[in-house]
C-alpha cells in the first residue's frame, strides 16, 4: 500500500505539477511524505539525511514540534487578516526578528518571500535616493521576480530582462578569481577596486543600491575575505550609496551567527531575509529597513503592498522559530558543528579524493568544489554531478547540487553523529563515480 502511494504521487506530479527551472518531460523526483529533524522519508519508510534543507532554509529541522503547534494554535485563533490592522502576532515577529538585527533598525515590511523582499528592497531604495541604478554581483541568485532576477547574476536573467536599471560586476572569489591574486587579501584588494571602478564609470549619482549576498549562496557559498564587505560599505558610504545585503539563504543560524553580516564588520541600510526565519514552514520574506530609510515614508505613502504581508500563520511560525533557536541554542550548534565536524569532514574527503578541488564555508553552510583537474582547475561536467546526486541518494541522503558544486547545508540542529554518517556518504559515492573513471 505505501508502495502504491510513492507510485501515486509520482504519477501525479508527472502529470499535473510543472517544476521550475527544469526541462518537464526528462524529471524522476524523489517522494518526501514525512520528517524530522535531519531525516526525510517517502510513503514506503526508505529513509534519507537532508543535506540539502531543501532549498537550504529548513534550519531549524523538518517538523520541529514548537513551530508546527505554533502555526496549528494561530489557524485555530485566526487564520488570516489583511495587512491594514494592527495584529499581535505579527508584531511579535517583527519583535522577535529585530532583536537580532543591528542597532538603528526598527521596522520590518514583510513579504510573502525572498525574491519580493529583494523587489521591496530595490523600491525603497530607489525612493529614498531619487537614483535608479542597482549594482549586483554576476554571482548572485536573489530570486524570479522582475527585478530581482535581473539584478542576478547567473545565466537564468538572461531569458528574464524585464526591469531596468541593472550592473553587475565581480565579487570575490579566490579558486577561480578574475584579478589575478595569490592571497585572499589581494583578491580582496583588487575586487574593491574593480567594484570603485564600476561605481565610477557608472556615476555615483546614478546609483541607489550595492545589492549582495552577504554569503552568495547558490553561487557557490563564496564567503567573501577577510575585509571585503567592510570595504563594500566603505564605498557606498565615500559614494552616497545604499548598501542592501541579502541574507535570505545566508541568515538566521545558517552560518553559524544570526545574520551572516554578523561576522564582517559591516551594517547594511537595508536587510532581506526570508525562507531561513521560519525554515519555511509558511512562506514569508521581508525587509528589514533602517531609521534614515523609514523616515522617508514617514509623511510620504510607501507605493508597495502585498495581500498576504504579514500573514499571521507565517508570523506565529517566525516567533515559535526564533523562539525555539534560542533556548535550545541552536544558532551555538550550527557554529560548533561547521567547526568541529563539517568542516574536518570535508577536507578529508578533499585529501582524498582527487575530484574535491576545493572545501569553503561556515556553520551549517558549505561546499565541494568538484574538478577533472586539479591542477587546471576544470569543473567536472553535469555528467558526474547526476552521477554523484543518484549515488548519494541510493545511500540514503538527499544532496543539494549546483553546477559543479554539492553544497553541504543541513538544518542547524544536525548532530555530530549524523554529520558522520553524511560522511561517510559522501566519501562512497565520490569513490564510486571515481572508480567510475569520471
Amino acid at each position: 500500500m505505501t508502495e502504491d502511494l510513492d507510485a501515486l504521487a509520482k504519477q501525479l506530479d508527472r502529470e499535473h505539477v510543472f517544476h521550475s527551472w527544469s526541462a518537464q518531460a526528462g524529471l524522476d523526483l524523489p517522494v518526501i511524505a514525512g520528517g524530522s529533524g535531519t531525516v526525510v522519508w517517502d510513503h514506503a519508510g526508505r529513509r534519507m539525511l537532508d543535506f540539502s534543507s531543501q532549498l537550504v532554509n529548513v534550519n531549524i529541522g523538518h517538523q520541529h514540534p514548537a513551530v508546527v503547534e505554533a502555526i496549528r494554535a494561530q489557524a485555530a485563533e485566526l487564520a488570516t487578516i489583511g495587512p491594514a490592522t494592527a495584529n499581535l502576532t505579527r508584531g511579535r515577529a517583527a519583535e522577535r526578528i529585530l532583536s537580532h538585527a543591528p542597532e538603528g533598525f526598527q521596522k520590518v515590511f514583510f513579504t510573502n518571500g525572498g525574491a519580493d523582499a529583494i523587489e521591496n528592497a530595490i523600491r525603497m531604495a530607489r525612493i529614498h535616493t531619487g537614483r535608479d541604478t542597482i549594482l549586483s554581483t554576476y554571482r548572485s541568485y536573489h530570486g524570479n521576480t522582475g527585478a530581482a532576477i535581473v539584478a542576478t547574476g547567473d545565466w537564468r536573467r538572461m531569458p528574464n530582462q524585464y526591469a531596468r536599471g541593472h550592473v553587475h560586476f565581480f565579487g570575490p572569489y579566490l579558486y577561480r578569481t578574475e584579478f589575478w591574486a595569490t592571497t585572499p587579501e589581494e583578491e580582496c584588494e583588487r575586487a574593491l577596486h574593480h567594484l570603485e571602478r564600476v561605481i565610477q564609470s557608472e556615476g555615483p549619482s546614478t546609483i541607489a543600491a550595492l545589492l549582495l549576498e552577504s554569503i552568495p549562496g547558490t553561487a557557490g557559498i563564496l564567503v567573501p575575505p577577510p575585509g571585503y564587505l567592510a570595504g563594500v560599505r566603505a564605498l557606498a558610504d565615500r559614494y552616497g550609496i545604499l548598501l542592501i545585503l541579502d541574507e535570505v539563504m545566508a541568515g538566521f543560524g545558517r552560518t553559524g551567527r544570526w545574520f551572516a553580516f554578523d561576522g564582517h564588520d559591516v551594517v547594511p541600510d537595508l536587510i532581506t531575509f526570508a525562507k531561513g526565519v521560519n525554515s519555511g514552514y509558511v512562506p514569508v520574506g521581508g525587509v528589514l529597513i533602517s531609521e534614515p530609510i523609514a523616515a522617508t515614508f514617514d509623511d510620504h505613502v510607501y507605493p508597495g503592498g502585498l495581500t498576504y504581508s504579514g500573514h499571521p500563520l507565517a508570523a506565529a511560525s517566525i516567533v515559535a522559530a526564533l523562539d525555539a533557536m534560542e533556548s535550545e541554542g541552536i544558532v551555538a550548534n550550527a557554529r560548533r558543528v561547521g567547526t568541529d565536524a563539517i568542516g574536518p569532514g570535508l577536507r578529508e574527503l578533499e585529501a582524498r579524493h582527487p575530484l574535491v578541488g576545493e572545501v569553503r564555508g561556515e556553520g551549517v553552510f558549505w561546499a565541494l568544489e568538484l574538478v577533472a583537474d586539479r591542477e587546471t582547475r576544470e569543473p567536472v561536467g553535469a555528467d558526474v554531478i547526476g552521477r554523484l546526486k543518484k549515488e548519494l541518494m541510493t545511500r540514503g541522503l538527499l544532496p543539494f547540487t549546483a553546477d559543479n558544486r554539492i553544497h553541504v547545508v543541513p538544518p542547524c540542529v544536525v548532530t555530530d553523529a549524523e554529520v558522520e554518517q553524511a560522511m561517510a556518504i559522501y566519501d562512497e559515492a565520490l569513490t564510486s563515480v571515481e572508480g567510475d573513471g569520471r
